[in-house]
């Protein structure tokens, strides 16, 4: 199985086989526009542009799990990360990405991709672990997606070569993403 094997909506409620996008490099990023993490828009963005030519793309899938930080509509989703952000990559329906829930296509990445915790060398990644295991340790523990903005990184046949936590800067993912182009 690979992510080719999936079926999502878009932002506009379109189906989408994921299979179109066979040879690209992706990185699949769970979003929430009304996040502190939300500024990652514009690196996600950067690297997009920056990249986009040779075969990188991007696809956001709001979710609203974490702190109900995305509650509009998808058409106001859509037109507040076209308008605050300037986001021109793929966006799709909003949805679940932990719990039963669980749209297909998160199971899938975060069995392929388990957590393996925080950087807490970083303050940022100390920060998230302690706000996790004081006030949602039911998130923190498992491989469940831990928050807005974990990124996953796909290779051009497909399979899942690295997961990200939302302490992880788009920038800072820069190197491994061209290491796939």
């Amino acid at each position: 199985m690979s992510i080719y094997d999936f079926q999502v909506n878009s932002i506009n409620g379109k189906l989408v086989e994921l299979s179109a996008y066979r040879g690209k490099v992706l990185l699949i990023v769970n979003t929430a526009s009304r996040c502190s993490y939300s500024r990652q828009f514009a690196g996600l963005q950067k690297l997009y542009e920056s990249h986009r030519e040779q075969g990188l793309e991007i696809l956001g899938f709001p979710c609203n799990q974490f702190n109900e930080k995305e509650q509009g509509s998808n058409s106001e989703v859509q037109q507040f990360c076209e308008s605050n952000f300037g986001v021109t990559f793929p966006l799709f329906e909003k949805i679940e990405v932990r719990g039963l829930s669980a749209h297909p296509i998160f199971q899938y990445l975060t069995q392929q991709a388990p957590f393996y915790g925080f950087d807490t060398q970083t303050s940022d990644g100390q920060w998230m672990q302690n706000f996790l295991q004081e006030k949602h340790p039911e998130i923190y523990a498992g491989d469940g997606i831990k928050w807005n903005f974990s990124k996953f990184l796909i290779d051009r046949n497909g399979y899942v070569k690295a997961r990200f936590e939302t302490t992880t800067e788009p920038v800072d993912l820069e190197p491994v993403i061209e290491s796939l182009l």
